[in-house]
């Protein structure tokens, strides 16, 4: 018996290694990691709920809580996730009816999600602070 290897020694199943990264890839990735982040900002709105129902000083609590900057800055990205995840969404629809499966509108629905994700929020939270009187 030999004790050397006859074969190659390389992954038995591909790996991120290997693979260059491409931009649908990274959309993936991005899907999920608005759905884990969806997650979390489903807790906060549970916890805004929860403090209504438990009166004014646990309201006042997480009402100074989310106008402090760290409370803002995750509900905007929590508003972010959310708008990213639906329109991930939707462009997983189209693909399910069996259009814009080819290369050119794989790419064109990858970047109007990036650009259309980024756009509504930022749309959605000058509307809020228009509304609220800050502008």
């Amino acid at each position: 018996m030999s004790h050397g290897r006859s074969q190659a020694e390389r992954p038995l199943s591909p790996h991120l290694q290997i693979y260059r990264p491409m931009l649908t890839m990274m959309m993936s990735i991005a899907h999920r990691i608005s759905g884990a982040a969806n997650a979390v900002g489903f807790l906060l709105l549970t916890w805004w709920l929860v403090a209504i129902a438990s009166g004014p000083e646990a309201y006042a609590t997480v009402s100074q809580f989310f106008g402090s900057i760290a409370g803002r800055t995750l509900l905007f990205l929590f508003s972010w996730a959310l708008i990213h995840h639906m329109l991930g969404g939707i462009r997983h629809l189209i693909w399910d009816t069996g259009y814009g499966l080819d290369k050119t509108s794989i790419e064109v629905f990858a970047w109007a999600t990036i650009i259309g994700s980024i756009a509504l929020t930022v749309l959605l939270w000058f509307a809020g602070y228009w509304l609220m009187g800050a502008f």
